[in-house]
């Protein structure tokens, strides 16, 4: 059996007590580190940074921190435990950079629309706030206001763009281990699966069809947790020869 590496251990102690926490004090554990949308008033700085432990539920901690163990710890073995953690946290704000950046390009033409259509933005924000209409709106207005709805109160939680950093720097490190998904048991090896893996998540984002992940997945989190950890191992090792080599 692997044998745990000290920091994903402990990265795993501490995604632990934050979801015993919620278990406890839900709404409000939510409320204080998911990561909401920054227009939403539920929006914190520190959330950038708390929502990578947040997790929905017991089967995402369990698959995160399996995984987190499963290629985190060869990956710590191999790197040490700063270069494993500073790919670990670029990784989270690469996926926060990745799907903040997703809602916005969405969010924003939908907003300058409404505000065209007479609306005022106080107006536009308590209706996307109470998801009520307070006045007559015509069926084009409605129709904006349902698509900005989810984006304005969307929250993000949870480890996987950190693990996807992770990811990708076990797969640059071992590019013919070969690797399977749990609804798709056939052998992989990774210089192939993880780039799979990446597409799928970039088409799920585009046309809104899951494939082996739940609907409500931030997608685009995914792929800039993975685009940020490639990006990372590929410059340690252009750099290999120097002080920035990764071993």
């Amino acid at each position: 059996m692997l044998r745990i590496s000290e920091t994903v251990k402990h990265l795993i102690i501490v995604n632990v007590l934050f979801f015993i926490a919620t278990s406890l004090y839900g709404d409000v554990m939510y409320q204080w580190f998911s990561l909401w949308f920054p227009k939403n008033e539920n929006f914190a700085i520190w959330q950038v940074l708390t929502h990578m432990f947040m997790h929905g539920g017991l089967a995402h901690i369990g698959f995160n921190m399996f995984a987190l163990w499963m290629f985190g710890t060869p990956v710590e073995q191999r790197l040490g435990m700063k270069k494993f953690l500073f790919i670990y946290l670029s990784a989270g704000l690469g996926a926060v950079l990745f799907q903040l950046g997703y809602y916005y390009f969405s969010y924003v033409p939908i907003f300058s629309e409404l505000l065209n259509s007479g609306l005022t933005e106080s107006q536009i924000v308590q209706m996307l706030t109470t998801n009520k209409a307070s006045m007559n709106l015509s069926s084009m207005q409605l129709d904006m206001l349902k698509e900005a709805f989810p984006i304005y109160n969307a929250s993000m939680v949870g480890a996987s763009g950190c693990i996807m950093g992770i990811l990708a720097a076990f797969g640059m490190m071992n590019p013919n281990a070969e690797l399977m998904l749990i609804f798709l048991p056939i052998p992989i090896k990774a210089k192939y699966f993880i780039p799979g893996i990446i597409l799928l998540d970039v088409i799920s984002a585009i046309t809104g069809q899951s494939f082996f992940s739940p609907s409500n997945t931030a997608y685009m989190a995914h792929v800039g947790g993975a685009v940020v950890g490639f990006i990372i191992m590929w410059y340690w090792k252009k750099n290999q020869f120097n002080d920035k080599r990764w071993n």
